[in-house]
């Protein structure tokens, strides 16, 4: 079976790719490599794909619906997994019209992709736990209201939910929504906080800690996550009768475990084996003090259980971190 990727040299992507190829899949990796962060970064990921004979990647913008349809034609592809997007909920206050192109140009791109596409029977794709706002309920459940974003990322996010909804409900077409919250572990992202804080304690450098500590965030290992995506996108949500609803979930994908943002440099700290030098800060615009998702739903429906701690995951990304970067 061909799997389209979007995103395939991001986190995300690079990881749920890599799992597809290892289980015997052809993948379409879609990427536009940008600068966002290290391109090297990318790249090293991608090498690490195209080592399997079934990974093919086209260079292209979603955004850019000609490139994005003549890459796809050649294959006759089944599923898509769209991973693309523009993160990061403190670039998008600098940087508004990148949110725009790739979260909402680049995400209806996907939508027609799919619509037009006739061997499709299916996408999931990256949402965020960012659309909950500053709602005060925990754990976070998908029944809630999220209509007060707190940054463009976040907007942009339930903006592809809402474009999503109308997809299913006018073409029939079986989409998934993940509302994923924060992720780690090896080939991780340099702008977070677990890369961010990990350098710095290396370097003998002071970490920024925001909100003065009182930060809560339900830290979720990449291989948990992996297995989630992928089982959403071989179980596409069946076609009810129009008067019942439409072929469109939205799940929150975690750890159901929120972890105090202490704990976490306190294990960070201890794989290190270096005490991190903390300059304590006030939360920063667009940000939320705790993230915590309630994970019944896609637990009920795809079997999603989440199984590793922190204090498991955290020695695998500095045991990757170290190797990547050469450091003894």
């Amino acid at each position: 079976m061909t799997y389209l990727v979007t995103g395939a040299a991001g986190f995300i992507g690079f990881h749920t790719s890599m799992r597809l190829l290892e289980r015997g899949e052809q993948v379409l990796g879609i990427d536009s490599i940008n600068d966002y962060y290290d391109p090297a970064l990318k790249h090293a990921r991608l090498a690490e794909l195209t080592k399997h004979a079934g990974f093919t990647l086209a260079q292209v913008n979603i955004a850019d619906m000609a490139a994005l349809t003549a890459a796809a034609a050649p294959h006759k592809i089944r599923r898509i997994i769209h991973l693309a997007a523009q993160a990061g909920v403190r670039y998008s206050i600098e940087n508004p019209h990148a949110y725009v192109e790739s979260n909402l140009t680049g995400h209806v791109n996907m939508l027609e992709l799919a619509r037009h596409t006739d061997t499709v029977d299916g996408m999931s794709y990256a949402s965020s736990s960012s659309v909950y706002g500053g709602n005060k309920e925990q754990p976070f459940s998908e029944d809630q209201r999220v209509d007060q974003p707190m940054s463009l990322y976040a907007a942009t996010k339930k903006a592809d939910e809402l474009m999503s909804h109308v997809y299913a409900h006018l073409y029939r077409l079986p989409l998934t929504g993940l509302r994923f919250f924060t992720v780690y572990g090896p080939w991780g992202r340099p702008d977070m906080a677990m890369w961010l804080f990990t350098k710095a304690i290396l370097a003998g450098e002071p970490i920024k800690v925001f909100n003065n500590g009182d930060m809560r965030r339900d830290f979720t290992y990449i291989d948990d996550i992996v297995t989630g995506v992928i089982a959403t996108a071989d179980n596409p949500p069946s076609d009810p009768a129009p008067a019942e609803g439409v072929p469109h979930k939205v799940y929150n994908i975690g750890n159901n475990n929120p972890e105090q943002l202490m704990g976490m440099i306190g294990v960070l700290e201890q794989a290190l084996g270096k005490e991190a030098i903390k300059e304590f800060l006030p939360l920063q615009p667009g940000d939320v003090p705790e993230t915590s998702a309630n994970i019944d739903a896609i637990s009920n429906d795809h079997g999603f259980v989440p199984k590793t701690t922190i204090a498991e995951g955290i020695p695998k990304f500095i045991e990757w971190y170290k190797a990547y970067h050469k450091l003894s």
